[in-house]
């Protein structure tokens, strides 16, 4: 067996053994089929249902969502989209990546909006995908659930008076992830490049690294201010200082990890010994324990 399939193993070994820690994943979010909303601006907003977080801008020019959550949340999201005008107003749909709690209200959503998000991301939704860590298959989605407009780089678009800057940052979460840049308004939707707080899950099976995610973010620090609002893919409402913990938990725990697999240790022996105590915040609020976190940076390097 090859190193990354044993990782990957002793990965999923660890998740299946600490799997109650997995219900503590709904702990970010609202258990009843029903979103909380965060007002950011006069016409911008979070919204917070059980997958990853959503944002909203709406106006004249209709509405533009990012991320649709849920297939099941796809009656409460169109409940909340009436209180901004309804589903017949919504012209776009930004997917920030291929992942269901971020896509499956595409399913919903597609017969209104048209669905943009980077190439890869309909290059997945077009066939059958798994995440063997969690146990999960997503089928090909129907031609109104998939992306109808994609893009390689980055793209702009202008509605209701806002600058929107979609842009891509490579092999960080995933292999199609887009950050979404609110320029007049100062405010950025991360996708799953931020989970704010606690350890992030990296699909390495689809082109995730922990590395490049950290160098992703560094990057992105760099565009952002202490003014910046920022919408996590999962966790609350954040600002630079967060994304500065992020960056530096990614970067920190990277290191310890390949300090001691330096000195010759396995992966099991890492995972025995743990990261260093001031990492413990971030494993108690996370989707998974922190040896499942420990396999997913070791898969990494």
């Amino acid at each position: 067996m090859n190193t990354f399939k044993t990782t990957m193993l002793s990965v999923a070994t660890a998740l299946v053994f600490f799997a109650p820690n997995l219900a503590s994943a709904d702990n970010h979010h609202s258990k009843s089929p029903s979103f909380k909303s965060t007002q950011l601006t006069d016409n911008i907003y979070m919204l917070q249902g059980k997958g990853g977080n959503l944002g909203l801008i709406k106006g004249k020019q209709g509405l533009l969502l990012i991320d649709a959550d849920y297939k099941v949340m796809s009656g409460a999201l169109k409940t909340e989209l009436a209180k901004h005008g309804g589903v017949e107003k919504l012209n776009y749909l930004i997917n920030t990546h291929w992942h269901g709690d971020h896509t499956q209200g595409n399913f919903a959503l597609g017969h209104h909006a048209q669905i943009i998000a980077h190439d890869n991301v309909r290059a997945r939704l077009l066939t059958t995908q798994e995440i063997k860590l969690f146990q999960m298959v997503s089928k090909p989605y129907p031609e109104h659930a998939l992306p109808s407009l994609t893009y390689s780089t980055r793209m702009s678009l202008h509605i209701n008076g806002e600058d929107i800057k979609v842009v891509h940052f490579p092999n960080g979460h995933t292999d199609g992830d887009s950050v979404v840049f609110f320029k007049n308004s100062n405010i950025v939707h991360m996708g799953d490049h931020f989970f704010s707080g606690f350890f992030p899950f990296i699909d390495i099976d689809h082109g995730g690294n922990v590395l490049n995610m950290a160098k992703n973010i560094k990057v992105i620090l760099g565009m952002v201010d202490d003014k910046t609002k920022i919408i996590p893919g999962h966790g609350p409402l954040s600002n630079k200082v967060d994304l500065q913990a992020f960056h530096d938990m990614l970067v920190g725990t990277s290191a310890e990890v390949k300090a001691m697999k330096d000195k010759g240790m396995s992966l099991e022996k890492i995972q025995t010994k743990g990261l260093s105590k001031k990492w413990t915040p971030w494993a108690e609020k996370s989707f998974f324990p922190e040896k499942v976190w420990i396999g997913i940076v070791h898969s990494s390097l």
